[in-house]
C-alpha cells in the first residue's frame, strides 16, 4: 500500500486531528506583550510617536493585564486627566482584540459625531499602519465590510462597531463580548433611556466579557465616570518616595501647598512619611513610576481589594505622566488662580483645572448660600448701589425678555474672575416717562426699546466721580427671538449679543448658534450675532462663588448694598436636584421651584456671557493693572470711559491671545491694554 493511500485510509488519525483543532486552547492574550510587538504610533494617532513603550507608560502595564482574559474582572474604569495617553489604553485593547482573540467589540462614544470623527481620525489609521491586523480588514469602501462605524475582518472572524450613545438603534445592533464606553462622562440619556444601561446590557450574556469605561470627569455628582470609579476597588498608583522608600499616591494636596509662583518648576511632591520631609521632585519621575516586573517598587494600590474580582476602578492624573511638566502644571494652577486660562472658553477655568489636569470631578454647589446671608453680607460689606467700586473694570449688562416687561443687571469684573453686582432694574408697563402713552411692557414696544437703547448710552459713576459705560450687553434671545433681533440689529455687534441658554455641563460657555434655519432651509440672519451660553456651567460657578468668605479669592461675588430682598432670592432661586425621567433614568437638572423668580440669576448669567465675548478672563495680572491705571483716577484726567482709555494708552507688546471665539472689535481693547502694561514696564525699567 502506498503512503497516499496509508494517509487516506487512516480515518482515525483525520478525526482526532480535526478533534485537537477544535478543542486546542487559543494563544495566550496579553495585551501588553502584544503591544510591545505591534503597535507602532505615527505622530497624526499619539503625542508619543514611535514603539509602544512600557517604560513611558508604566502605569497601563497592569490595567492591560486587567483587560486580559486571566483576569477575572468585568469591568474595568479608568477616571482620568486629560492628555494622559488615556486612549492608548483603549486602542491597545481594541486593536489586540481583533488580532489575539477575535470576536465583536462595540466600541461607544457620546454621539454618533463622535464615533465617525475617531473611527476616520484614529480607528483606520491605525488598522494601516498595524503590520499584523492591516491584512485582515479591508481597506477600501468598496469591500462590503468596511464601512465608517463597521470595520469587519475579512474572514468574518471579528468587527468593530462604533456607535454613539444618543443613537439607541446603535447601542441594539450587535451583541459584543468586548467594550469601549469612551468619554463616559459625557454621555446624556437618549429617547430610549440610559445609554450606558442600554451598552452594558448588550454584553450582558458573556460570563468572560470585558467593558472599559474611560473618561475625564466633569461634574459630581451625576457624573458617569465617577460614579464607576466609586463602585469598583479605587485603584491609585504608589510610588516609593526617593528618600526614605515610603509608598504612596502622589496627591495634588501634596504639591499645591508648597508651589511658588516665582518659581513654577520647582513643584514638588512632599513625602507624607512620618519624619521624612523630602520632596519627590521631577526628576525623580522615570525612576518611581517604574512597576515592579520592570525592576522598580511602584503598584497600584486599591482601597476596596475585594473587589477586584469583578470591577477594577483606576485614577489617573497628570502628576504620573510623561506627556506633561510638573512644572507646567504650577503654571496653569497659577493661571487660574489670577484670572488667566487658555481653556476659558470650553468650561469655566477652575474646573477645567480641577477636570483636565486632577482628573477630579468638579463638585457642584446644587445649593448656595442663604439669600439672608448674602443681603447681610451686602449691607455690612457692600458699596453703594450705582456706583461702581473699586477693581470693577469691565462693565456688562446682561437683559431677560419676559412677556410683560424686561429687567437688566449691571455687573463689573476685576482680576481673579471677582465680579461686582452693581445695580438692577425692571422695564415694565409701569416704566412710562413723563407724558408718555401707556404701553405693556414687551420688548416690542417702541418705549421699551428707547429704554434699552439707553443702556447703551447711560454711565454711571465710579468711586472716584468718573463715568463710564457698559462695553457690552447681552439679551436672552430665546423668547420673542424675532423681536429681541429687530432691536439688536440696531446696535454694532461690538455692544450687543443675543443669547439662549443650554445646560449641557460640558458646553462650551459661548458658542454661535449653528444650524438655525428658516423654513426656505436659509440661516437666519441673527445667527451671527446669537450664541449658546451654558447656563449650567455659570451656575455652579456662581454658586462656588457665592459661598467664598475672603474677598481677594478668585471668583468671589460682591454686592452693592440697597439691592431689595428679592434680588437676592432669585439671585439663589434655583438647586441642581436630581430628577427621574419618564424612563426613569435619573439626571441632576436645575430646578426651579414653584411660584418663585429667576431673572436675577439669567441676568447674571447673561452679563457673564457678555464678559466672555469680551475675552476678558483671557486677561492675565498686567492687562487687569494697566486698565487700573488708565481708568481708577482722579476726575481730573479727561479718560473716563473705558474705550476711550484703552485707546489712549501708548504703543508695546502685542495682543495676548484672545478667548474662543475671538471678539473683533475687543482685539483692539485687548491690544491696548497689552501695550499699556508693556509701557509701564519699560519705565520700571528705565
Amino acid at each position: 500500500m502506498s503512503y497516499h493511500d496509508r494517509t487516506m485510509a487512516n480515518a482515525e488519525a483525520l478525526l482526532f486531528g480535526a478533534l485537537a483543532d477544535v478543542i486546542k486552547p487559543p494563544p495566550p492574550v496579553n495585551y501588553l506583550t502584544w503591544a510591545k510587538n505591534n503597535i507602532v504610533f505615527s505622530e497624526r494617532i499619539s503625542a508619543k510617536a514611535g514603539a509602544y513603550n512600557e517604560a513611558a507608560f508604566p502605569f497601563f502595564s497592569e490595567i492591560l493585564i486587567g483587560l486580559g482574559p486571566d483576569d477575572p474582572c468585568q469591568t474595568i474604569t479608568l477616571i482620568k486627566s486629560a492628555q494622559v495617553g488615556g486612549t492608548v489604553a483603549a486602542n491597545i485593547f481594541t486593536l489586540g482584540s481583533m488580532d489575539m482573540d477575535p470576536g465583536d467589540l462595540l466600541y461607544v462614544h457620546p454621539t454618533e459625531g463622535n464615533a465617525i470623527k475617531w473611527s476616520r481620525q484614529k480607528l483606520t489609521p491605525l488598522l494601516k499602519e498595524t503590520t499584523s491586523l492591516s491584512p485582515l480588514f479591508p481597506q477600501t469602501s468598496r469591500e462590503g465590510a468596511n464601512s465608517v462605524l463597521y470595520k469587519e475582518r475579512k474572514d468574518g472572524r471579528g468587527a468593530i462597531s462604533a456607535a454613539g450613545a444618543n443613537s439607541p438603534a446603535s447601542l441594539s445592533m450587535v451583541s459584543p463580548k468586548r467594550q469601549v464606553q469612551d468619554d463616559l462622562a459625557k454621555w446624556e440619556n437618549n429617547p430610549a433611556g440610559d445609554p450606558e444601561m442600554q451598552a452594558d446590557s448588550r454584553s450582558k450574556a458573556f460570563f468572560n466579557r470585558k467593558v472599559l469605561k474611560i473618561s475625564t470627569p466633569l461634574v459630581w455628582p451625576g457624573c458617569r465616570i465617577t460614579r464607576n470609579w466609586l463602585e469598583g476597588s479605587q485603584e491609585e498608583y504608589h510610588v516609593p518616595c526617593p528618600h526614605c522608600g515610603h509608598l504612596q499616591a502622589l496627591r495634588w494636596e501634596n504639591m499645591e501647598p508648597h508651589l511658588d509662583p516665582n518659581a513654577p518648576d520647582k513643584a514638588a511632591f512632599l513625602c507624607v512619611a512620618d519624619g521624612c520631609g523630602g520632596f519627590i521632585e521631577e526628576h525623580h519621575r522615570a525612576q518611581i513610576c517604574r512597576p515592579v516586573h520592570l525592576g522598580g517598587q511602584a503598584r497600584w494600590v486599591a482601597r476596596f481589594p475585594e473587589r477586584k474580582r469583578y470591577h477594577r476602578s483606576f485614577y489617573l492624573w497628570v502628576a504620573y505622566s510623561a506627556l506633561e511638566a510638573w512644572g507646567e502644571l504650577a503654571r496653569r494652577w497659577f493661571a487660574v488662580k489670577s484670572g488667566k486660562s487658555g481653556d476659558a472658553e470650553n468650561r469655566e477655568a477652575e474646573q477645567v483645572f480641577w477636570n483636565d489636569y486632577l482628573g477630579k470631578a468638579f463638585e457642584g454647589a446644587g445649593e448656595t448660600l442663604p439669600w439672608e446671608d448674602l443681603r447681610d453680607r451686602a449691607a455690612e460689606k457692600g458699596f453703594k448701589r450705582g456706583t461702581i467700586p473699586p477693581g470693577a473694570l469691565v462693565l456688562t449688562i446682561g437683559v431677560d425678555v419676559q412677556g410683560d416687561r424686561v429687567e437688566w443687571q449691571l455687573v463689573g469684573w476685576g482680576k481673579g474672575r471677582q465680579r461686582f453686582a452693581i445695580d438692577y432694574g425692571v422695564f415694565d408697563s409701569f416704566s412710562v416717562p413723563p407724558g408718555g402713552k401707556p404701553h405693556s411692557g414687551h420688548i416690542s414696544e417702541p418705549e421699551i426699546k428707547e429704554l434699552l437703547d439707553g443702556l447703551l448710552t447711560r454711565t454711571w459713576p465710579d468711586f472716584l466721580g468718573n463715568r463710564r459705560h457698559a462695553s457690552m450687553l447681552a439679551i436672552d434671545g430665546n423668547y420673542s427671538t424675532s423681536d429681541v433681533f429687530e432691536w439688536a440689529r440696531k446696535h454694532p455687534l461690538s455692544r450687543v449679543i443675543m443669547t439662549r441658554g443650554v445646560h449641557q455641563e460640558y458646553a462650551a460657555i459661548l458658542a454661535v448658534v449653528r444650524g438655525d434655519k428658516n423654513n426656505k432651509g436659509k440661516e437666519r440672519k441673527y445667527r451671527k450675532r446669537f450664541y449658546n451660553l451654558a447656563v449650567s456651567v455659570l451656575k455652579l460657578h456662581l454658586y462656588r462663588g457665592l459661598k467664598k468668605t475672603d474677598p481677594e479669592s478668585m471668583g468671589y461675588v460682591h454686592f452693592a448694598n440697597g439691592l431689595p430682598d428679592e434680588y437676592f432670592v432669585q439671585l439663589v432661586s434655583e438647586r441642581r436636584t436630581p430628577e427621574k425621567t419618564r424612563n426613569g433614568v435619573v439626571e441632576y437638572r436645575w430646578k426651579l421651584p414653584e411660584g418663585v423668580r429667576n431673572e436675577v440669576l439669567d441676568t447674571m448669567n447673561c452679563a457673564q456671557g457678555a464678559a466672555y465675548r469680551l475675552g476678558i478672563f483671557q486677561w492675565d495680572e498686567d492687562d487687569w493693572e494697566a486698565l487700573a491705571a488708565r481708568l481708577e483716577v482722579p476726575p481730573a484726567n479727561p479718560q473716563l470711559d473705558l474705550e476711550d482709555a484703552l485707546m489712549a494708552a501708548p504703543a508695546g507688546r502685542e495682543s495676548p491671545t484672545p478667548a474662543a471665539p475671538a471678539p473683533r472689535i475687543n482685539d483692539r481693547v485687548a491690544a491696548a491694554l497689552a501695550r499699556a502694561a508693556a509701557a509701564k514696564q519699560r519705565q520700571g525699567q528705565s
